[in-house]
């Protein structure tokens, strides 16, 4: 999730910091080798990003079933130093310090003063659900892996739930999870715990580092390198740009539903505290989990080139983004937790979108492409949204007639 919930390929206080100085884009437009001028379309297949050319006036929907032969461009730098880098470490310490403190806080007050009404617990989780399945379905498997194809309604909603989430713009977002799947766990990833080293000093470092240590790296993916199917979105670039006015919104948002609704300024201030400040917080450890915890701890189901694992307990707080081993070994998965068992809310509201018609094309599991990739120790057969194979649909079926 993240990077994966991804990237998963991510916080929000501190990515709002780090968005303001990526305001100015520019017009993105590139010469191509070929005779007629093109725009660039980058294409995610398994975490990489290729660039190929489009005609010019066109969208990257347009071009979502078939991909022009790619257009030979001079390299681009993966990083972009930042122009104040003291300035921006500040911010991303006091937005990323504020919605901790206020999470850290939340229990003894809830607990001592009964400062929480179930008015606040219904708008939290309306507001934590909206902005973190728009993370993980939007953010994460739509714009980073492409795991299926939306209509341009659903697509822009996406990236306007996501962006609630004020874990970064949506091209921010994705370009750092973008580069973290090129190179998950070894040198070049963003976001690794296994930086410094594998003795327990080294790894403990490492932890905190892939937590939330990386927001403070002054060396920001380049998003022209990583995003460039998004830059040249005008609708996608649209909403980027208006990212603090998002932020604005998700944090004013539940003061002013918590106070029409109670018709007091308590009701305001308790809504506030609670499905902005710690909403905003809690989301932020759990998709900053994935990328420390499912790095570290939890099962290897599946034989992955990296040290992803899947952590069960993190499943239904981070929508099925914790389901991480399988992610990193078919990335462009629409459903991370493919076993029996494994709950995985994002994929189940990619299937409604399906089936609404709002979404085309879902990578669902497939039982013959997963089947050569699970782990020696595997036992746990694949759940359903899973593509069978020929031979197994046959005897599944024969099984239905003969029961």
């Amino acid at each position: 999730m993240p990077a994966s919930l991804a990237g998963p390929s991510g916080g929000a206080w501190l990515l709002m910091a780090r968005s303001m100085r990526s305001r100015v884009f520019g017009l993105f437009a590139r010469e191509s080798t070929s005779p007629v001028s093109c725009q660039t379309y980058g294409h995610v297949s398994y975490g990489y990003v290729s660039v190929v050319a489009v005609p010019p006036n066109s969208q990257p929907e347009e071009h979502d079933d078939h991909f022009p032969q790619a257009t030979r461009l001079a390299p681009k730098p993966e990083t972009e130093p930042e122009a104040n880098p003291r300035m921006q470490q500040f911010l991303v310490g006091l937005f990323v310090g504020i919605p901790t403190l206020a999470l850290i806080a939340g229990i003894p007050v809830a607990w001592r003063w009964g400062f929480l009404g179930w008015h606040d617990v219904v708008i939290f989780a309306v507001f934590y659900a909206i902005s973190g399945l728009g993370i993980t379905v939007g953010y994460h498997r739509y714009f980073t892996h492409a795991s299926f194809k939306a209509k341009t309604p659903l697509r822009v909603a996406l990236a306007i739930a996501g962006s609630l989430a004020m874990q970064g713009s949506v091209i921010m977002w994705v370009s750092d999870h973008r580069r973290h799947h090129k190179y998950s766990d070894k040198e070049g990833d963003p976001h690794s715990p296994w930086r410094y080293g594998t003795d327990t000093k080294a790894l403990a470092k490492g932890l905190a580092f892939a937590h939330m240590g990386w927001l403070f790296d002054p060396n920001q993916t380049s998003q022209e390198k990583f995003s460039p199917d998004l830059l040249a979105d005008k609708n996608i670039k649209r909403i980027d740009g208006l990212f603090i006015w998002i932020v604005a919104f998700t944090l004013l948002a539940p003061a002013l539903t918590g106070g029409l609704w109670s018709m007091s300024w308590y009701g305001a201030f308790t809504a506030f505290f609670w499905a902005s400040l710690v909403r905003v917080a809690l989301l932020h450890h759990v998709t900053w989990s994935i990328n420390s915890i499912c790095h570290t701890f939890g099962a290897e189901e599946w034989e992955s080139r990296d040290k992803s694992r899947n952590v069960n307990w993190l499943a239904i707080p981070s929508f099925g983004e914790s389901w991480h081993n399988l992610h990193h070994v078919d990335p462009t998965c629409a459903r991370h937790g493919a076993l029996k068992g494994q709950i995985d809310l994002s994929a189940r509201v990619i299937r409604w979108f399906e089936q609404l018609g709002w979404a085309r094309d879902v990578r669902w599991p497939d039982e013959q492409r997963l089947e050569s990739k699970r782990a020696a120790n595997a036992t746990r057969a694949l759940g359903p949204m899973t593509k069978r194979s020929t031979a197994k649909r046959t005897h599944i079926q024969d099984e239905r007639k003969a029961a």
